[in-house]
């Protein structure tokens, strides 16, 4: 059973001095890691830097000392900035702050309902499709920063976007050019030389420092935002009505639904590199309450972040000491540094950011995708244009709805209806190698036997129907063979019954052959057991076939041997 007990308590029994000594040196190693980042993505996200390192300590120190897995990360994360920048836009800070109070709410309720093994199931498509969506996003809102574009206000939409960066390219400056280039290449090539010191965090110092040495004319964090207070506010609660929270439910869902799935992915990712296993339940419930702390302390949504975890990992952290560390390095460099944030080129913030999408595009596995089944790529794609021309939150949902869809076809066509005891035999190797086979049996007159193979699903039930509903002469007995059947929903029960009872009114008996537990369980609770007769449910074909004779008046038959050749007819 996934425990509600966080790692920190169980990582903690022989607990060693040298593995406190390997989690601090990683968790500072990802604390300057995520100074820059949680920067950068606050400003990306529509809201003032400072809010980026209030998430990074308070939801990161939450996320780390109350989650299911020894070495997640925690903060703000390149996949909110397009829903939190869309909630900024429409509803305020203070919209954003109660939707995230919300979603930590609804993030908890995940996980208390011990739901963390069903949220991984999200189809791939959707995945891959929203997070290349969002890459594609984050790019189009640094090209002004990048080139430093002499604009206003950048327009929302993705086509209106690209079409004011085309009306206003004469105004690129060299400077911030020559920034985020040098920047690009820092990061790219600085781990050839030392891999122990963040490459980003070297070219934030190296361009801020030539920035200010040269006196370059590039625009800072402190000329667009002033004075930045890195100090922790007090705990305050958003300035919203009540009649405003429903409007915020939508938004909500889809920051808990993003988070829990990154917090996941992230944690498996971990799993793999230190070959532990995380609790999912409770990784979601510090999850969430990670997001109801931080919009307190003035934070945006938090989640797992799989970067700076494997940084984490990469560096000697196993426990979640390591994060915890790297909440307090954050409060440290802020309390002590937070001044100086100010003098951070926009330009090279830009620059980080442009490699952070990139690393989030993972371009290769969405060309890797158009090789899938062509229902597949439907939702790869439908799911990466609505994210990028229209709204992630609409994306997600058309994407997991049409997933929905095409898995029921799936289902339809994986579940076969097949008629045994004519225009279909049982193939000649089931016939060697199964002495259960139907071609072994002497069918009565009169009796014919179905087989369903594959789950019995609602979208499957259509296809039981017509298949059925094709029988030209109602037969006296209708044997349906389940041995294929692992389970059985609803609506595959309500076509059953309706098969029952139609051919109760044709004169035909119904019988079930070779029923699994899960349908024999669901049989029972919705009184089709006893709707249908416990006389008329058998766990083997022989029984079935001799349940036929007895009610058409005949003798049973002996089981039959190995070597009978073919089906038979009794006259």
């Amino acid at each position: 059973m996934d425990a509600l007990v966080p790692k920190l308590v169980t990582t903690l029994k022989g607990y060693t001095r040298e593995q406190f000594f390997a989690d601090v040196v990683a968790g500072v190693i990802v604390g300057i890691v995520a100074l820059p980042l949680a920067i950068a993505f606050a400003i990306a996200s529509g809201v003032s830097p400072e809010r980026g390192l209030f998430t990074a300590i308070v939801a990161g120190f939450l996320i780390s000392a109350l989650g299911g897995s020894r070495v997640q990360i925690g903060g703000p994360t390149g996949a909110f900035v397009v829903i939190v920048y869309a909630i900024v836009q429409r509803y305020g800070v203070d919209g954003l702050a109660a939707a995230t109070l919300l979603a930590g709410v609804i993030l908890a309720g995940f996980g208390l309902a011990r739901l963390g093994g069903a949220i991984k199931f999200i189809p791939y498509p959707v995945t891959i499709g929203f997070t290349s969506g969002i890459a594609l996003i984050i790019f189009s809102g640094e090209v002004k920063d990048f080139l430093g574009l002499r604009m206003g206000t950048v327009p929302p939409e993705f086509v209106e976007k690209w079409r004011a960066f085309g009306g206003h390219l004469a105004t690129m400056s060299p400077w911030a050019v020559l920034v985020s280039v040098l920047t690009l290449a820092i990061i790219v090539a600085w781990p050839r030389f030392n891999r122990r010191i963040p490459s980003p965090f070297v070219a934030l110092i190296v361009t801020t420092a030539l920035v200010q040495l040269l006196h370059l004319p590039v625009e800072t964090i402190g000329t667009r935002f002033g004075v930045i207070n890195a100090a922790l506010p007090r705990p305050a609660l958003p300035a919203i009505t009540l009649a405003q929270l429903p409007a915020l439910m939508g938004p909500a869902f889809t920051i808990a639904l993003l988070g829990a799935v990154e917090s996941l992915l992230s944690a498996v990712v971990s799993d793999g590199m230190i070959g532990g296993r995380h609790r999912s339940n409770m990784e979601l419930v510090a999850q969430g309450l990670a997001n109801i702390a931080s919009p307190l302390f003035g934070g945006i949504p938090a989640t797992g972040a799989i970067a700076r975890t494997a940084t984490n990992v990469k560096n000697g952290g196993r426990t979640p000491v390591a994060g915890i560390t790297h909440s307090v390095t954050l409060l440290l460099i802020a309390l002590f540094f937070g001044r100086w944030a100010g003098l951070i080129p926009m330009a090279t913030l830009a620059g980080i950011l442009v490699v952070v999408a990139y690393s989030m595009s993972e371009w290769r596995t969405f060309i890797n995708e158009f090789r899938a089944p062509k229902s597949d790529v439907a939702v790869l794609l439908t799911t990466f244009l609505l994210t990028v021309f229209w709204d992630l939150t609409v994306a997600i949902e058309v994407g997991m709805v049409l997933a929905a869809f095409l898995f029921m076809r799936r289902m339809a066509e994986v579940t076969n209806i097949s008629a045994l005891t004519h225009e279909f035999q049982d193939p000649v190797n089931d016939f060697e190698t199964d002495p259960n086979a139907v071609r072994r049996r002497v069918v009565p007159a009169g009796v014919e036997v179905y087989e369903i193979t594959g789950p019995f699903f609602f979208g499957a039930a259509e296809t039981f129907k017509d298949r059925l509903g094709r029988i030209a002469v109602r037969p006296k007995v209708l044997i349906l063979r389940m041995r294929h059947v692992p389970a059985i929903d609803s609506t595959g029960l309500h076509a059953l019954r309706d098969l029952v009872h139609r051919s109760r009114h044709d004169g035909s008996l119904v019988i079930l052959s070779d029923v699994h537990a899960q349908p024999v369980v669901a049989l029972e609770r919705s009184g089709m057991y006893d709707e249908l007769g416990e006389e008329n449910i058998h766990g083997n074909i022989d029984d079935a076939l001799n349940r036929a004779r007895e009610h058409l008046g005949l003798p049973d038959v002996p089981r039959p041997t190995f070597a009978t050749p073919t089906v038979a007819r009794e006259m």
